[in-house]
């Protein structure tokens, strides 16, 4: 059963789970599982993705129990009236704080047998340092292993901005094989028995669309994730 954070007659919010599709996907087509499957079966209503999290990426999704209100949100998002806050643990020490001012074109997609390429959109985001570890572990070229943990906060909204951002800056995310460290993966999976994204959306804050009140929600860590954080000694509240 999938946990639900809030509820009222227009909106739900859940904490997804890592790997779990949002909405079934031409991408993921064998995979029948989704978030929006589950959450129609659990609630024995129809329910409609509000914004999107990436299948290994955990924390709060929201969904519409009515279309009417869709459009309203999506000018929230627009508009950065929706705000969204990760945790993310990353490779290296980062700086304190930062914010990643890079294009991002759409990922590569196909119409049959063409290649569909697009021009760079504006990508920001923003981020702030945690915590730190250094584990005396060689992982790769160094004697130590060294991580971040960070708040990440996306400015602008483009596919897979957080982990293709910090992949811009030397400090992908743990557990990302798509953008990722091959070694640092295997290091989490082999010492830590991980084999998930260490990508959480931790907050979501909104003004509702209906009553106006401003909505602040906050999602737990799973159990792997805190588990890893209690290890390092950085986990505060989260």
């Amino acid at each position: 059963m999938l946990s639900v954070l809030y509820q009222d007659t227009t909106i739900v919010a859940i904490n997804k789970p890592a790997g779990l599709l949002v909405h079934k996907s031409d991408i993921d087509k064998y995979d029948t599982l989704s978030a929006q499957l589950l959450l129609q079966e659990q609630l024995k209503q129809l329910v409609y993705p509000l914004h999107r999290l990436d299948k290994p990426t955990s924390g709060i999704l929201l969904f519409a129990l009515t279309p009417a209100i869709i459009p309203t949100f999506q000018q929230g998002f627009l508009t950065q009236q929706v705000i969204k806050k990760y945790l993310a643990l990353v490779r290296g020490y980062t700086k304190e704080e930062g914010t990643i001012d890079y294009p991002l074109a759409k990922l590569n997609h196909y119409k049959g047998s063409r290649k569909i390429t697009t021009a760079p959109q504006e990508a920001i985001t923003q981020y702030k340092r945690l915590g730190t570890v250094e584990l005396p572990f060689a992982v790769g070229k160094y004697p130590t292993a060294r991580y971040s943990l960070l708040e990440v906060q996306p400015v602008t909204g483009r596919n897979r901005q957080i982990r293709r951002h910090l992949k811009h800056i030397f400090h992908p995310i743990v557990g990302d094989t798509a953008h990722g460290d091959g070694k640092h993966n295997r290091f989490f999976r082999e010492q830590f028995s991980c084999h998930r994204l260490l990508l959480h959306a931790h907050q979501l804050s909104f003004r509702h669309p209906v009553s106006g009140v401003t909505i602040s929600l906050k999602a737990p860590l799973e159990a792997t994730f805190r588990k890893i954080l209690q290890q390092f000694s950085i986990l505060d509240s989260y």
